[in-house]
């Protein structure tokens, strides 16, 4: 019999970046007894990469926004395919969120008169990001921490779900995962779960995910019978670095657009004023000077196209470089270098406003960023896809089992827009928290789950047989994983390649049965990549079969046998499911009418 710790909760929440945190603060302050689980160690969790800054109509840098304009620009951002009612959730309540977590003790960088600064991001109307220079997701982890740890949570570091387990009437009563520093099995119980994993970049080459990023909840989700949603968007960031290939992926922040940053080819030319969509023409600049007076702050400017959605500069950069303009290592360039004559003391300007951009630049690729341009290049960034939850609870339809974040789909639809990710984690958080914690108190006399010492046998033995058996590396199949889906699943799809990709996971899941590792339990990182492969493998199925069923070009979905948009047929989800004999099922599934009020909302801001 396996040697297994046993914990007891009413909550459980899986992930401790801004979501879980959020949640379990919420949770714990319903006087519920809440469990976090995060595969890293607390504070260490990937939302504290984010740097651009929090998206909300706080209404402090320009008093023309408010949450109707936040609607607005999320539900165009995301081509009208979005959860309605999620994105009016999250426009309304992200300034009050904002307000909370200043109340909590985050330091923003200020206006002259004291107040929240705001800076521009693309595809947002008005100044509308509340950030710490260039390092606001770890200003808010680091709030969010300290403000949650004294709220009695226990946390488990470094530790993994394997399974979410379920009681005889079908709801989630708990789950099953390991210690990974000494291999030691755990056994939680839970009257609720909440899911707050993250994305799927590590299914990719060329990412600027952190590597806990393997699709955890994504496929816990699916395994457990919940419903996903909008899988075959997948959003690609214009801007990752290229060069040298040790740091290829990391992220540049959307910051440095913010701050006057433009793109240039390798024949020093503003490419982005090539292609401007015409649903975007009225509110983009048409000339250089224009758009350096809007993100100095001028409200007469337009904005310049550096600020368009991210799929639309992501396709442009891979435009460029396609054909022949491309800079020396395969990407194009980022120049916010420029403007040191623009402004007096430039030079501090930039370092002052994007000092993570300066010394990341400077430490791992030798790059004054204040004398001389990036080269940057796309990177897969977000999953706009997940698991289908309700609007206003954040519950999946398995009872019991919540997700927010990035492994909750609905807000963003077919394209994000930066910096609503953060408030995303904080609005949808918060309210998974709440909910999970009454539907604990709710179903507090349902019957205790029992596992039988064969079932947890079982579960051992499934997660321990790659020690008891000679084969290849797991490192191997994970590799050619990235690879295939870099290359035949990416920014530019066809049907022919995404079959071929199917054909190409079918194999991958062959050779991952047979996976060996050698050694012991403790410290084996093999094993931890032996054990991420079936959720790697489940998520990239799901990203494929729904964008081979997607047959058109939408947001982060750009099929090039079907480039153009067709909304007669696809404007509507797509929902992967198990079905009862094991098999992926995928299916249409049709937007709910929105509210008039809403119609209106948005044909004024049109």
């Amino acid at each position: 019999m396996p040697e297994y710790q046993t914990h007891d909760y009413d909550v459980l929440v899986i992930g401790a970046g801004g979501a879980g945190l959020r949640a379990a603060i919420e949770a714990s302050a319903n006087g519920v007894r809440v469990g976090v689980i995060t595969k890293s160690l607390l504070g260490k969790a990937h939302t504290v990469m984010a740097e651009g800054g929090i998206a909300a109509a706080l209404s402090n840098t320009d008093e023309r926004d408010d949450w109707k304009v936040h609607f607005a620009d999320t539900m165009r951002g995301g081509q009208y395919v979005n959860n309605w009612r999620m994105a009016e959730l999250h426009a309304k309540e992200a300034p009050e969120r904002v307000r909370e977590l200043e109340a909590w003790g985050a330091l923003f960088d200020r206006t002259k008169d004291g107040r929240i600064l705001q800076r521009n991001f693309g595809g947002h109307r008005y100044p509308r990001l509340a950030h710490v220079g260039d390092r606001t997701g770890l200003e808010m982890i680091r709030t969010l921490q300290d403000h949650g740890i004294h709220l009695g949570m226990e946390v488990h570091m470094e530790a993994t779900v394997l399974k979410l387990l379920k009681d005889d009437q079908g709801r989630i009563a708990g789950a099953f995962g390991y210690e990974r520093e000494r291999g030691r099995f755990l056994l939680f119980h839970a009257k609720a779960v909440v899911l707050a994993t993250g994305g799927i970049g590590r299914a990719y080459k060329v990412t600027s995910n952190s590597w806990e990023y393997t699709g955890d909840g994504h496929s816990l989700a699916y395994d457990a019978g919940a419903s996903l949603m909008d899988m075959e968007f997948v959003q690609f960031h214009p801007t990752g670095m290229i060069w040298p290939p040790s740091v290829c992926g990391i992220l540049v922040t959307e910051g440095v657009r913010g701050e006057g940053g433009v793109l240039k080819n390798i024949e020093g030319r503003r490419f982005m004023f090539d292609d401007i969509p015409e649903n975007y023409r009225s509110q983009t600049a048409d000339n250089e000077e224009e758009g350096w007076r809007y993100t100095q702050g001028d409200r007469d400017a337009r904005r310049p196209p550096e600020l368009l959605t991210r799929d639309h500069v992501a396709r442009c950069i891979m435009r460029e470089i396609r054909e022949g303009r491309g800079s020396p290592h395969g990407g194009v360039y980022l120049d916010i270098a420029w403007i040191k004559n623009r402004i007096p003391k430039g030079a501090e300007h930039i370092k002052r406003k994007l000092p993570s951009m300066y010394h990341q630049f400077k430490q791992l690729a030798d790059i004054d960023i204040t004398e001389e341009p990036m080269e940057v290049g796309p990177t897969t960034h977000y999953m706009m896809g997940g698991v289908r939850v309700d609007a206003d609870t954040q519950m999946s339809d398995v009872p019991g089992l919540f997700a927010a974040g990035e492994c909750a789909a609905g807000l963003h639809g077919a394209n994000r827009l930066g910096g609503n990710s953060l408030s995303d984690l904080l609005v949808f958080g918060k309210r998974a928290g709440e909910h999970a914690a009454r539907f604990a108190n709710k179903n507090g006399s349902a019957t205790r789950l029992r596992l039988d010492s064969e079932q947890i046998k079982s579960l051992a033995h499934t997660a321990l047989a790659a020690f008891e058996r000679e084969g290849e590396s797991p490192y191997d199949v994970q590799f050619d994983l990235q690879d295939l889906m870099q290359k035949l699943v990416g920014i530019v799809r066809r049907e022919e390649e995404m079959r071929g990709a199917l054909d190409g996971i079918e194999q991958l899941k062959k050779r991952a049965e047979a996976v060996a590792v050698a050694g012991n339990r403790e410290y084996n990182g093999g094993w931890h990549t032996a054990l991420d492969l079936p959720h790697l493998l489940s998520v990239s199925e799901m990203i494929t079969r729904a964008a081979i069923e997607r047959k058109e070009s939408r947001g982060a979905h750009f099929r090039e046998d079907y480039p153009q948009k067709n909304d007669s047929e696809w404007r509507c989800n797509i929902v992967v499911r198990r079905s009862e004999s094991g098999q992926m099922t995928v299916r249409r599934q049709p937007i709910p009418e929105m509210p008039c009020e809403l119609k209106q909302i948005i044909s004024e801001m049109k």
